[in-house]
């Protein structure tokens, strides 16, 4: 399943360290990259910066029409899935969702426009109660991929060797 996680605004200074947060949580577990309506470059340059010395591809597309991404999307056939404490909870829709090939998950920062709502295929909720757009995408992604995106090899500089105690990162 091809997925690209489009983030729906982003406050310069405030919601900076949450927004690199949901583009890394996308790039770990599974999405191809990452949409911003923000014009923050920043963000991209943190995570080609990850991508070089952790290993695989990802993408960070800034300063995007959130409207004109989604038409593109869905006229291209893919599907959009919006995660929001308002939708219908997770256990009740995911088989549905897992038979999309193309997959945009929006996660909003702000006030999400009304209008995200119908345009969305489906607007599912991680549990009916207030928590961050990270955990929600972060379980969405899990839940989806039914864990197999934690077993993913990444090509790059720097791999974690794991330990039941202490660590260790290996280098080239």
């Amino acid at each position: 399943m091809k997925i690209v996680v489009l983030r729906l605004g982003h406050r310069l200074f405030r919601d900076q360290r949450m927004t690199t947060h949901v583009a890394l949580t996308a790039r770990a577990l599974g999405a191809e990259g990452v949409l911003l309506t923000s014009s923050d470059k920043s963000i991209g340059k943190n995570l080609d910066d990850v991508a070089k010395r952790w290993g695989g591809e990802f993408y960070v597309r800034s300063g995007i029409s959130w409207k004109g991404e989604v038409k593109k999307w869905k006229d291209a056939g893919g599907k959009v899935c919006h995660l929001t404490m308002y939708g219908i909870n997770l256990p009740d829709i995911i088989d549905e969702i897992k038979d999309a090939e193309k997959l945009m998950v929006i996660v909003g920062a702000e006030k999400v426009p009304a209008e995200v709502y119908d345009l969305a295929d489906w607007n599912v909720a991680i549990g009916h109660q207030p928590h961050s757009e990270v955990t929600a995408l972060a379980i969405f992604l899990d839940r989806l991929q039914e864990g197999v995106e934690l077993k993913r090899s990444f090509k790059g500089g720097l791999k974690v060797i794991p330990k039941r105690r202490g660590k260790c990162v290996k280098r080239g």
